[in-house]
């Protein structure tokens, strides 16, 4: 009897002990659960559902990446002594100037030029590949485009009439934009633009409306006029990349995420034509440059001459 109540208290207790590890593992399975919908897990006692991270290597972009592309950044300026003053627009008899026209009248935006800068605006610059075409009237080599800039962000750009003035005087365009030929004034107006390569139309638009209409890069420079008020001028350029401006109040402009490497720079100015040339005899084909990649490019000033 003493051996059998010996093995009875010894086979209880191995019970009891049995049961108190079972309810501690059901105890932290459904704790872990819990933490799974939802519950934050405790700062002294880590989730067993928490991944561990990711190694550091898998985290960073491809080795070299960032060095194929790159800002580049300039000014124009006017480097005569003189800054040009602006000129009035003769807008024929006063009965017939619109009742939008300030007192002051119209200037000319053919010159813009910041009197303490220098800097000029409406300055259209560009990228275009170092090998010029060998035949006139060819289409320049395509360059490298950042898969950013794949298809452009806005895709209709403006082009407003809201009182006998082009806003913008200049616009630069890519050829997947469509372009909106609108009339904000409160009377007609009208658009006839003429490209290259039989591009054009010309129309009037009524208060208030617009016309959209795609734009081929191979039209290049665009003239835009009003026939109804024939001081209304204005310049449209078109691209089939992404790497182009116009420059602001100050001259300067900034072009992001170019592709590194050699190419050309083309400055054009309405008033001067092209500003920036290796050769004088051919300065269509603009200035030689190196894009260092993975930073900043700092073309510094160029300078807009008359003798040029």
């Amino acid at each position: 009897m003493r051996r059998f109540a010996i093995v009875v208290a010894v086979f209880g207790t191995c019970a009891t002990m049995l049961l108190t590890l079972v309810a501690g593992c059901n105890s932290r399975s459904a704790g872990d659960a819990r933490r799974a919908i939802g519950d934050p897990p405790s700062e002294t006692q880590p989730s067993l559902l928490t991944k561990a991270p990711a190694p550091v290597e898998l985290l960073r972009k491809p080795a070299g990446d960032e060095e194929k592309w790159a800002t580049v950044k300039g000014k124009v300026i006017w480097a005569e002594d003189k800054v040009p003053q602006p000129v009035a627009l003769n807008l024929g008899p006063a009965a017939a100037v619109p009742p939008c026209v300030p007192p002051a009248g119209l200037f000319s935006e053919e010159f813009v030029i910041d009197p303490k800068t220098k800097g000029v605006k409406n300055v259209v610059v560009w990228l275009a590949s170092a090998n010029v075409p060998k035949n006139k009237g060819a289409a320049w080599a395509p360059i490298p485009i950042h898969p950013a800039l794949a298809k452009s962000a806005v895709p209709v750009v403006l082009l407003d009439q809201p009182c006998c003035t082009f806003v913008p005087h200049v616009l630069a365009m890519r050829d997947d934009q469509v372009l909106r030929c609108k009339n904000s004034a409160a009377f007609v107006h009208n658009f006839n633009c003429q490209g290259a390569n039989t591009f054009g139309f010309n129309m009037a638009l009524a208060a208030g409306a617009f016309r959209d209409t795609d734009v081929p890069a191979n039209a290049n420079l665009i003239s835009v006029q009003c026939n109804i008020h024939p001081w209304m001028k204005a310049y449209v350029r078109v691209f089939d990349h992404p790497y182009f401006a116009v420059t602001g109040e100050d001259g300067s402009f900034e072009i992001k995420s170019a592709p590194a490497g050699d190419y050309r720079i083309l400055i054009w100015h309405e008033g001067m034509g092209w500003v920036a040339f290796d050769n004088p005899e051919k300065r269509k084909e603009g200035k030689l440059i190196k894009i260092k990649g993975g930073e900043t490019n700092d073309l510094g000033e160029f300078k807009m001459l008359k003798e040029d």
